[in-house]
């Protein structure tokens, strides 16, 4: 399977994935950095405990995580520093059905105005450059309009 072809696919269940909700041994965690080596620094929705989180293989190379991206994990018996392993990377979506739901955690719903930044649907939210400024269509209009002249 190409590289492309694979992607498509990772991409294609992480939208359709339905929106449903954790099960019993998965937490709600936000990123606080990234240590390297397909490795997140995470804290926990339960307390002040951070820990290491691994990033499975079908998501590397193909879906990025940032600081204060809110992600889904599973915990993982082997490791002494890797407690859990990713299982899903949260959308805005996901954010509002949580918490329509009640099952969103109080330590996270002050700290939302990262999410609630992004406008738009998932799939622009996945592809968006973050290093290029967001051009309005009146700014857009205003430049070619001064080109002409």
């Amino acid at each position: 399977m190409s590289r492309t072809t694979r992607r498509k696919h990772v991409f294609r269940e992480m939208m359709e994935d339905d929106l449903e909700l954790p099960k019993e041994n998965q937490k709600i965690c936000k990123v606080i950095a990234s240590r390297g080596n397909n490795l997140h620094e995470v804290e926990s929705s339960e307390g002040p405990e951070t820990f290491l989180v691994s990033m499975p293989n079908k998501f590397r190379n193909n879906v990025w995580v940032k600081r204060n991206d809110f992600i889904l994990v599973e915990p993982i018996e082997e490791g002494d520093k890797v407690k859990a392993e990713i299982c899903r990377i949260l959308t805005p979506d996901h954010v509002k059905e949580y918490t329509k739901q009640g099952v969103w955690p109080k330590k996270f719903t002050k700290k939302r105005e990262h999410s609630e930044e992004r406008n738009g649907s998932d799939e622009e939210f996945m592809h968006r450059n973050t290093n290029r400024r967001v051009m309005s269509q009146e700014e857009e209009d205003d430049d070619s309009s001064s080109d002409e002249e």
